[in-house]
């Protein structure tokens, strides 16, 4: 959320899960605070909702569950954009960064 903030260009509210879902180290639903986030989201007031993970496997998982219980499609899902950083080297980018870059593209006109 501070990474966000600083960039002064989100004027939006946030909802902190606490963490993303990760079986392994014994982080489920419950530990985090999915049922709270699908409350507010019941209310209707959302158009969007933003989901800004890391771009983990168990980011994935969360991003997932997250789209898996969202309302009859009412509001739209986004997630940040992944790909090469501004200022990197496409010749020192792993497989992973590039595969994200290339299926994330953009228009330019």
């Amino acid at each position: 959320m501070e990474a966000i903030e600083r960039t002064g260009s989100f004027q939006g509210l946030y909802h902190v899960l606490g963490g993303v879902l990760s079986p392994l180290d014994g982080v489920g639903v419950k530990q985090l605070t999915f049922a709270e986030l699908f409350e507010r989201l019941a209310g209707g007031a959302f158009q969007e909702i933003i989901i800004a993970l890391d771009h983990t496997m168990e980011s994935e998982a969360t991003a997932r569950h997250i789209t898996s219980h969202m309302p009859d499609g009412s509001i739209k899902v986004t997630r940040l954009a992944r790909g090469l950083p501004t200022g990197g080297d496409i010749e020192y980018a792993d497989e992973l960064t590039l595969v994200s870059s290339l299926t994330n593209r953009k228009e330019l006109v």
